[in-house]
């Protein structure tokens, strides 16, 4: 074996030693070179329609991979991705962005070339991404781009967020010792210190001394690499345990203790008086936005509350420095007595309804009443649709509330909107999380196209016109991912903060179905329309939807103005009476 590799080959070698097995992205100019390196080092290529699909599509495989990469060229081709790598680094999704170059003579000499302003300057463009990732290099030297690459991926890894890696057109090929390749890239150990120590022992004694406990479970725990650990102690303490959106799924929502999304002052009564009577709300992995928190109302009181954050822990409004929890999390499992726990003096679970039987079911229901948010989401819950292993994913705007609301087996991974909350973010993501889902089922099993692992994504009509482009990347990929489009003839969700009759919510009424063929999937791929309950059932119950492969494709029709109950109806309400009065 050689002592020298490629410069492009030994960072594509370090994806695929990382776990990544596709790469998404856009070719340009100044990335051509370096997209010829990518299936010499066994990676899938991913071309999606456009840059910002590329980069949501990127995003999406990293949260089910663990790791995602994207390619697109200098200037216009980063620039159109930048978004999606905001929105990654809002939600700590770790995608590698790698933008070809123009080559070190044409930076140096600043000549006017084309992808830029025309001024000369090579640098602004970086300096952009410098406000949305947790690591940069531009490499313009052989000798030391092994050690920054490195550098730059540790830091992906480490953080949970997206970095960024400039390749000037020049390097691509240029040979580099290899030697660095037989050493892994890993996240640094920790080691107890006595401020370790020290905080588990506080924890400890408000753990041993709660009465009333709970647990709020949050979706940083999977940033943070302590989702294992904190579902061994969700099912040794057996505490009455909730989530929020950015949780769900993460852990084991079968589980008898776990009770759900907690949505402050949204939630039932009994929710909430249970909720506000806890001594000690133990908060791992907090990602507070507003949406995530039912607007900060789902926040548990500063006496009552314990947070384990990436490397401090805070105790009421004392904060612990220097305690990461990847390290505590472990050994709080490890040490945790369960026979020195207070138990409670009555069912902790008395009144909280979780797990109780749905309210609605199709033999209730009548079979030619119109769709509505109010028992679609708890129909579709208990019709069996969902399965074990499926990915369900709900885009920002109705569906995304709706889906927060279903409930479903174990080893369902679910997306709903977090803070960044860009719409059309979903169906690309889909495509990513899909073509990810997949790597791993093949690995474990060796199926690569079952049609045990779907991707079931809602989206609304105004959503998905943003992005229905890659609709064609699943098709060409043959991704098992079935679209479920509710029609609500525009963007409902803006309709319901302001401007409820106003045009500019409207959207073009397509006609969602011919998409398929349109993007050059079989005339005969499964398509379906429901607009009553009878047809919703009847088509749930299609066995080419529930076990076919490939892109699927349903249709469901909403009134313009119907939105979940929750901060939508609260919202919807308000707007109505200020249109009525204006």
């Amino acid at each position: 074996m050689s002592e020298t590799i490629p410069l492009a080959s030994y960072l594509f070698t370090r994806l695929r030693q990382l776990g990544i097995g596709s790469v998404h992205g856009v070719p340009g100019d100044f990335n051509l070179e370096l997209l010829d390196y990518i299936p010499l080092a066994s990676l899938l290529w991913v071309g999606s329609v456009n840059e910002l699909n590329a980069g949501y599509a990127a995003d999406g495989y990293a949260r089910i991979k663990g790791l995602g990469a994207l390619v697109t060229t200098f200037g216009v081709g980063e620039l159109s991705a930048i978004n999606a790598i905001a929105g990654a680094y809002a939600e700590r999704s770790p995608v590698v962005h790698i933008v070809g170059t123009p080559s070190r003579d044409t930076q140096e000499k600043r000549v006017r070339v084309h992808h830029t302003f025309n001024d000369g300057n090579f640098t602004r463009f970086a300096e952009m991404y410098e406000r949305v990732t947790v690591a940069q290099t531009c490499l313009d030297d052989a000798n030391c781009a092994a050690e920054e690459v490195d550098r730059v991926l540790r830091e992906c890894l480490v953080k949970s967020r997206p970095v960024y890696i400039g390749v000037p057109v020049d390097l691509v090929g240029v040979q580099i010792s290899r030697a660095r390749l037989e050493i892994s890239i890993k996240i640094p150990e920790t080691v107890e210190t006595p401020a370790t120590t020290e905080a588990i022992s506080q924890v400890l004694e408000r753990i041993y001394a709660a009465k009333n406990p709970v647990i709020l479970f949050d979706g940083e725990c999977r940033a943070l690499g302590i989702t294992k650990d904190v579902h061994s102690l969700i099912e040794s303490t057996e505490w009455p345990t909730w989530t929020t959106s950015y949780g769900r799924g993460l852990i084991d929502e079968s589980l008898p203790n776990f009770q759900g999304v907690y949505k402050g002052v949204f939630d039932d009564e009994a929710t909430q008086d249970f909720f506000s009577k806890a001594d000690l709300v133990l908060v791992f992995g907090p990602h507070f936005s507003t949406t995530n928190s039912y607007a900060s109302s789902a926040v548990p009181k500063t006496d009552a509350r314990i947070i384990f954050t990436d490397t401090s822990i805070e105790i009421g409004s004392t904060i612990l420095r220097d305690v990461p929890a990847r390290h505590v999390a472990s050994l709080l499992r490890e040490r945790l007595d369960v026979s020195k726990l207070t138990p409670y003096k009555t069912s902790p679970l008395e009144g909280l309804t979780w797990h109780s039987e749905p309210t609605h079911t199709f033999v209730k229901v009548d079979k030619n009443e119109a769709i509505t948010h109010a028992k679609l989401w708890t129909l579709i819950s208990g019709s069996n649709f969902i399965r074990p292993g499926d990915i369900v994913m709900g885009e920002t705007g109705t569906s995304g509330y709706g889906v927060r609301e279903m409930k479903t087996p174990a080893n369902v991974r679910i997306f709903t909107p977090v803070t960044w909350l860009s719409i059309g973010y979903m169906l690309p993501a889909a495509q990513g999380a899909a073509l990810a889902q997949r790597e791993l089922h093949s690995q474990a099993n060796g199926a690569a196209n079952s049609s045990e692992s779907r991707t079931i994504l809602f989206i609304g009509d105004g959503s998905l016109q943003m992005t229905v482009q890659e609709i064609s990347s699943i098709i060409r990929h043959n991704l098992n991912v079935i679209i479920i489009v509710l029609n609500n003839d525009g963007y409902t969700i803006e309709r319901a903060i302001h401007g409820l009759k106003e045009g500019y919510n409207d959207v073009a009424r397509w006609k969602y179905l011919d998409a398929p063929t349109f993007f050059g999937g079989a005339e005969d791929t499964y398509t379906a329309t429901a607009r009553t309950w009878g047809e919703l059932e009847r088509v749930l119950g299609v066995e080419r939807l529930l076990d076919g492969t490939g892109l699927r494709m349903v249709e469901l029709f909403l009134d313009k103005e119907d939105v979940p109950a929750g901060p939508l109806q609260m919202l919807m309400d308000r707007e109505r009476e200020r249109t009525m009065k204006g």
